[in-house]
């Protein structure tokens, strides 16, 4: 019954994620480079560590898939443009005739001695961005300005950011003297046999066929980045496809609907992309 339930509305979880235990739990991610081997030996040394990549290239399930090996709590935080460092750190709260405090994710992970990771910590206001800077050299010290208090990590706490270089600007982009505290990851699209393999992983039901014509899709309609298209293909966009097709949507018209849609409403670059998934799809 519980599990019927669970089915028909949103479960509540806490913002701390356990590891999972067991194998079969564990996030699927297919290894590019030394990305693993390095981010170990971060942790190890309890050092910061910042990704870097294009959107739907891995980040986050590449984080997933760390937190699971290395069995800490994850804590993720969506950074955006209203993000203040008191949704971070906490606040107090008028709870009946008194006020208390509520610890936000940061102030949390912090002491629990998770995983905090800020994805897209471009996105946020300067003030989210200066209050990590105590937590990513020696001190290792969380401040509370509200509280006039100082917490010192848990030794296990590691911090992880992550942004896309694509989308620096003059007015958003990480300070030199943020991105010099953290040991950098950089990340791209896959190489063809890993892209095969992820989506074959991610869409089984999607045969060897469609599957290399996919991936073949998406590294030709890649070439526009430089031509135009603000954002590349990405590969959760190709498995997005891969899911309409096998759902009982026509080749063409899921890559339309993943890959062209979303992407651009310039007409002309519609129809460039149109054109390479028609070659690779069209009888």
């Amino acid at each position: 019954m519980k599990g019927f339930l669970n089915r028909l509305r949103g479960v509540e979880r806490d913002i701390i994620q356990q590891p999972v235990e067991d194998e079969a739990g564990a996030p699927y991610y297919e290894a590019q480079e030394n990305e693993v081997e390095i981010f170990e030996a971060a942790y190890k040394k309890r050092l910061p560590v910042m990704l870097k990549g294009p959107t739907g290239c891995g980040k986050t399930r590449f984080l997933e898939y760390m937190a699971w090996r290395l069995k800490r709590p994850l804590v993720t935080v969506s950074c955006h443009e209203d993000l203040t460092s008191s949704d971070l750190v906490g606040r107090f709260l008028l709870e009946g005739e008194a006020t208390v405090w509520q610890d936000g994710p940061l102030t949390r992970a912090v002491k629990a001695g998770a995983i905090c990771y800020l994805d897209e910590i471009v996105e946020a206001r300067t003030d989210s961005t200066v209050i990590i800077h105590p937590l990513t050299d020696h001190r290792r010290q969380l401040p509370l300005e509200k509280k006039g208090q100082e917490i010192e990590a848990h030794e296990d706490f590691m911090l992880v950011i992550s942004y896309n270089p694509g989308y620096q600007t003059v007015l958003k982009d990480l300070k030199p003297s943020t991105k010099q505290r953290f040991i950098g990851i950089n990340f791209d699209y896959p190489r063809e046999e890993i892209e095969r393999k992820i989506i074959q992983n991610e869409v089984p039901e999607l045969d060897t066929t469609q599957v290399e014509k996919l991936v073949a899709t998406g590294r030709r309609a890649r070439t526009l980045k430089d031509h135009g298209l603000e954002e590349a293909t990405s590969t959760r966009a190709l498995v997005y496809a891969g899911n309409m097709m096998v759902a009982g949507i026509e080749p063409v018209e899921a890559c339309k609907a993943a890959l062209v849609n979303p992407v651009t409403d310039d007409p002309e670059l519609a129809e460039a992309l149109m054109e390479i998934i028609k070659a690779h799809f069209a009888v």
